[in-house]
């Protein structure tokens, strides 16, 4: 398994950027007949927080989703980063040349070396 660092440029400043789950989202329940003290905590799949980066990145996040899963999968590492795993090193250097074809120099995968 290889991992990959996934860059965007920022719409703003136009640096590159990783989008981070800082924390998990809150769901609760609001009730009309009593009140529930329930909430649940649920982390965003890798995918789910890129279709939310539409505006902060100067690519459509939806064609970057399609890109990456055509090659391995996106994931949010527990500290929060944004990865894409894929299997081989076959795999990641199509994946950079799909990356590089769409978006040109708007996003970039770091290889993430072994034991990190």
């Amino acid at each position: 398994m290889i991992r990959a660092k996934v860059w965007f440029r920022c719409a703003a400043m136009h640096d590159p950027v990783m989008p981070v789950l800082v924390k998990p989202a809150v769901i609760g329940w609001q009730g009309k007949n009593r009140e529930i003290d329930l909430v649940i905590e649920r982390g965003f799949s890798g995918s789910e927080v890129v279709r939310r980066m539409k505006g902060w990145i100067t690519i459509d996040p939806r064609k970057a989703v399609e890109v990456f899963e055509r090659h391995g999968r996106l994931k949010c590492f527990d500290n929060g980063e944004l990865v894409v795993e894929v299997e081989a090193e076959s795999d990641l250097e199509a994946l950079r040349k799909d990356v590089a074809a769409n978006f040109g120099d708007q996003c970039d995968v770091e290889a993430i070396p072994k034991g990190l």
